[in-house]
């Protein structure tokens, strides 16, 4: 299953993590919700396999421990989404669907 385009609709923001939105719901450690929204990645169906990291140009992933998470016990972190220049890299290696870049929603929160 991939990540929910309209993550903003359907879910609520829950908190803020390193100046990015956290949207719900969130029971640690096996739900922790979609991290970002620019660059938005699905903490619960992330693997953790690098592609993200490795092909992003500019920088806007950082690897965040996840501790007994049933998928992996680290994520890719959003932690520089203001960086990010929408070149889609990211949205295209992601073997699992767990990231969504929308410009639209730059900003807005």
């Amino acid at each position: 299953m991939a990540i929910d385009p309209e993550f903003e609709q359907n879910r609520e923001k829950v908190e803020d993590h390193d100046g990015h939105a956290v949207w719900g719901p969130v029971d640690e450690p096996e739900e922790l919700g979609i991290h970002g929204t620019h660059v938005a990645v699905d903490f619960d169906i992330c693997i953790a396999d690098g592609a993200c990291l490795e092909d992003c140009p500019v920088d806007v992933f950082e690897w965040v421990d996840t501790p007994d998470h049933p998928e992996s016990e680290i994520k890719a972190d959003p932690a520089k989404e203001e960086q990010c220049i929408d070149c889609m890299l990211c949205v295209d290696v992601c073997p699992v669907d767990a990231i969504d870049v929308d410009p639209g929603r730059a900003g807005r929160i």
